[in-house]
């Protein structure tokens, strides 16, 4: 097993299986559901892992154990690939007590309408529990991303565990930028919910942390700030990277030929990285995130329907669900006898904040003409101010 600390061990599992996360992210290298052992006086087990690796994190406890019993299994988030195992964990140590707060427990209900579990222990925020010289302090983090979520910091070894803070997509054998999948999967999952992200940070900002530990992706230990840095970035809604990323769809590659055309005009005037994403090929997840990373997007869609090209619609509509703001847009519309586009992309944001749109927009009739390319030449000029 490997060896968190002194006293805490990693029990978690990877997951080479799992093609689809939440039945809607694709997970090429698969996903990592991390558990942890405290051994201390007393013994605590951090959460339990997705309901098809229950023995192999049951062997991973025993061999950490051996003949002991764990005193506690801590539960900081109820989602299944967290939480799917608890009945599996009672069979094998039914004296334990489940630690978690009241909310918890509503949840444990409706997850486990049968399952016994005679010693429970409810804390509130800020509450502490004693394993011996590790003292355990309960940070409830409602809304990262369910309302029931805590986080759990170690005084001892001045470790946190972050639940599904600082997570990131791949298992823990994958070689694999972290920022990549760890910015994908903020912004997929927890994205909609920064201010409460912004809370949990303060909280955290009082303590002194040297290792976290999260439920998802790897143990961080190194160049914390780093991390913290982007997590404040990500859920403050600022600007991560500049330059601009273009989000296109095309029926007949007419607004996709106006996008890319952009892309070189940006990159001649000197633009330090343009992004382009075709979103009826490009995985969704990975267009949000490109589209949080930088401070300015320009949307390239056709009209269709009246409205907006479908792929356009459902990228617009993931936006705004994760409280997209602070940012500046451009718009390159396309409409053989009816542009609508441009109208319909503003529609959808009227209740979004700080949201700048270019004095320019880029209204094709068909295909590319000269006054297009003289547009699309002050869209650049415009984007790059």
């Amino acid at each position: 097993m490997n060896n968190v600390t002194k006293d805490i061990f990693y029990v978690g599992v990877n997951d080479h299986k799992l093609d689809l996360f939440e039945g809607m992210y694709d997970v090429p290298n698969g996903m990592a559901y991390n558990s942890y052992v405290i051994a201390d006086e007393k013994i605590a087990v951090m959460d339990t892992v997705d309901i098809n690796f229950g023995d192999e994190w049951l062997a991973n406890i025993k061999e950490v154990l051996g003949d002991r019993s764990p005193d506690y299994l801590i539960i900081q988030h109820m989602e299944p690939d967290h939480s799917a195992c608890i009945d599996k964990f009672f069979e094998t140590y039914p004296n334990a007590a489940i630690v978690g707060n009241a909310k918890t427990f509503g949840m444990l209900t409706a997850f486990f309408p049968n399952l016994q579990t005679p010693n429970k222990v409810t804390v509130k925020d800020g509450e502490k529990l004693s394993l011996g010289s590790h003292e355990l302090t309960f940070i409830t983090a409602p809304m990262v991303h369910w309302p029931e979520v805590m986080v759990t910091y170690d005084n001892a070894d001045k470790v946190i565990f972050s639940a599904d803070g600082f997570g990131k997509f791949g298992a823990l054998d994958a070689d694999e930028d972290w920022a990549c999948e760890a910015r994908r999967y903020y912004f997929g999952i927890v994205g909609k919910y920064g201010a409460q992200v912004q809370a949990l940070l303060k909280k955290m900002s009082a303590l002194d942390i040297q290792t976290i530990c999260p439920l998802h992706g790897p143990i961080l230990k190194e160049n914390l700030s780093y991390y913290l840095g982007l997590y404040n970035t990500w859920s403050s809604y600022g600007v991560e990277s500049e330059g601009v990323f273009i989000a296109y769809t095309s029926v007949y590659g007419n607004t996709k030929k106006a996008a890319e055309l952009l892309k070189e005009k940006l990159l001649e005037k000197g633009c330090p990285k343009v992004a382009i994403a075709d979103l009826a090929r490009e995985d969704m997840a990975e267009s949000v995130e490109d589209g949080f990373r930088y401070g300015k997007l320009v949307l390239a869609a056709p009209t269709y329907n009246g409205t907006l090209f479908p792929f356009m619609a459902q990228y617009i509509d993931w936006l705004i669900e994760r409280n997209y703001q602070n940012r500046t847009i451009g718009i390159i519309e396309n409409g053989s006898w009816a542009a609508t586009a441009a109208k319909c992309i503003k529609a959808k944001f009227e209740n979004s904040k700080n949201i700048t749109w270019t004095e320019t927009t880029v209204s094709v009739k068909s295909a590319l003409k000269p006054e297009n390319i003289t547009q699309i030449e002050a869209l650049a000029d415009e984007l790059l101010k």
